[in-house]
């Protein structure tokens, strides 16, 4: 658990030392019983038990739901009111270059009268980020908690803009494959691809509506940081039109590729077919000289053989060269 506390008149940061060795937890909640009007606290913890966040969500007065929620994590991004506390549920999202997958992580962002709890699943910490935001921009920490939801929300929407991009990328490389001349089955891979690209869809869609309520006024938040999440609404909207196209894309690349494949099955039979059908020449020439009739001119013909031999030739030519002429070979 790591805690700060900002006077709003300043925008100066105090931290303290919440190390469980040194029993600074006790001693950062005696702290925060002791918060003068014009202060506020940001907790920040990473994958807190159910009684660690149990001790200091009794010290908060949060709901019992909220700390449910907060601790098992699986959450769609939403936001619900307890009273004078405000939970808002994000999912953070990073791009892996090395497998191509979009992993995916959760922050729960609690905001009271006098304090900011921000509670991380998952590997990225977008709360770092945000911590130096607010540590470079200290008008922004005079508002009060609610610069530490502008914050958060802010670099998590500016990682799902990253992460689109690079899909992006991903998905114009796949498009060039499929379309080359080459004959590589990437069925797998836009399947893969298209798994991720929901994952991503799941996570921004549902907080597009959260962030638009954040865009008018509320008792919970100074008017003057309206604007700003006003603009962070803006960019999420941009990225949920984009994963929304590259949603769509993806379906008509797998279409297309689909028909490629099929192209493939058909050439192939189509070749089988034509070597079928100039194969079938000699097959009946010899079938027919190998029934035993008793008399036939050619058996006792010198150039019989070789002109039987010759007819096959000549047939499977001729029908060697109209496949290639019709493109079947």
């Amino acid at each position: 658990m790591e805690c700060a506390i900002y006077r709003e008149q300043t925008g100066e940061c105090e931290r303290l030392d919440c190390r469980e060795e040194d029993d600074g937890c006790r001693v950062t909640l005696d702290r925060l019983a002791e918060l003068k009007p014009d202060e506020f606290a940001w907790i920040r913890m990473d994958e807190p038990g159910q009684d660690e966040l149990q001790r200091l969500g009794e010290h908060l007065k949060l709901h019992p739901l909220a700390i449910e929620d907060a601790v098992t994590a699986h959450q769609r991004p939403k936001q619900e009111r307890y009273g004078d506390v405000l939970a808002v549920a994000l999912k953070t999202l990073w791009f892996v270059e090395r497998t191509a997958d979009v992993e995916t992580g959760e922050v729960m962002i609690f905001l009271g009268p006098s304090f900011a709890l921000t509670v991380r699943h998952g590997t990225l910490d977008p709360t770092v980020e945000a911590e130096r935001r607010l540590a470079q921009d200290p008008e922004m920490a005079r508002l009060g908690p609610a610069s530490v939801l502008h914050a958060v929300t802010d670099v998590i929407v500016d990682a799902y803009a990253q992460a689109a991009a690079q899909v992006r990328a991903d998905l114009t490389d796949l498009e060039r494959c499929v379309f080359s001349p080459a004959r590589d089955d990437l069925t797998e891979q836009i399947y893969s691809l298209k798994r991720e690209v929901v994952e991503f869809r799941d996570a921004v869609q549902p907080l597009v509506p959260v962030l638009q309520d954040f865009t008018r006024p509320a008792d919970a938040w100074p008017r003057q940081l309206v604007p700003y999440f006003r603009d962070v609404a803006d960019h999420l909207t941009r990225t949920d039109t984009e994963v929304r196209a590259l949603d769509d894309l993806l379906g008509s690349v797998l279409d297309a590729h689909l028909a490629k494949v099929g192209t493939w099955q058909n050439d192939d039979m189509r070749r089988i077919s034509a070597w079928a059908a100039i194969l079938a020449i000699p097959t009946m020439v010899a079938g027919i000289y190998g029934m035993n009739f008793a008399d036939m001119p050619e058996l006792s013909w010198r150039y019989g053989y070789p002109c039987a031999l010759a007819v096959m030739a000549l047939g499977a030519g001729l029908l060697y060269r109209a496949f290639r002429r019709n493109g079947w070979l």
